[in-house]
């Protein structure tokens, strides 16, 4: 089988509509978290991963977001409700059998406290190889990676929303998993504009003007 790749997406509605233009013949999705930025929603990013049946698991800005200081930001008319409380029931953590394989979907680390960023290089990726699963699945760092840690296949699929990988020229990047050759592939693309609804109805704002929570 065949499982599309995404995370960070970061309110990017276009940079998700790439992503999932490159994993079409995907025969399932899964979202690693942060679809959201800070305390802004939008509407379109989450209702095209509710109706593509994506496996969506919560991240930091979601936490936020949904948390009580989000109380406010969740308030303006221009949001979907139905989609934000679709968003709301979906779980910080995922597992998945997939022909007989086991999938473990997190947004930082497979442990608690959850919130770490294990990039590339760092010492604490040995420790994703612990993990109950044939693949370990995570996102928060926006650094792809590929890797495998003991018995444990790790994927990192970079960001779809907002690229900060030195790695890949701050592209862009999804990734394609066949859980039966165990093959991945992981394709960069071009970041454009990065917008997000604003706090005012019908205005959007550069996500990058404004103060950004890492992750």
């Amino acid at each position: 089988m065949k499982i599309g790749i995404v995370s960070d997406v970061h309110c990017n509605h276009t940079g998700l509509l790439q992503a999932l233009e490159l994993l079409g013949d995907a025969d399932e999705l899964i979202c690693l978290g942060d679809s959201v930025y800070e305390y802004r929603f939008s509407n379109e990013v989450v209702r095209l991963l509710r109706d593509r049946g994506a496996h969506t698991i919560l991240g930091n800005h979601e936490e936020g977001f949904l948390g009580p200081h989000g109380a406010r930001a969740r308030q303006p008319d221009w949001i979907d409700h139905s989609l934000l409380q679709w968003l709301a029931e979906r779980p910080k953590r995922l597992e998945l059998s997939v022909g007989g394989k086991k999938l473990l979907l997190v947004h930082s680390t497979p442990w608690e406290p959850q919130g770490a960023y294990v990039y590339p290089h760092d010492s604490m990726l040995a420790r994703f190889g612990e993990a109950e699963a044939d693949f370990v699945l995570y996102g928060h760092t926006h650094h792809q990676l590929v890797r495998r840690v003991g018995k444990v296949l790790v994927i990192n699929p970079g960001s779809a929303g907002e690229a900060r990988d030195q790695g890949n020229g701050r592209q862009l990047s999804c990734a394609m998993l066949d859980t039966v050759s165990e093959e991945v592939v992981v394709t960069d693309y071009p970041e454009v504009q990065l917008v997000t609804p604003g706090l005012v109805p019908g205005v959007h704002v550069d996500a990058r003007d404004k103060p950004r929570q890492d992750g």
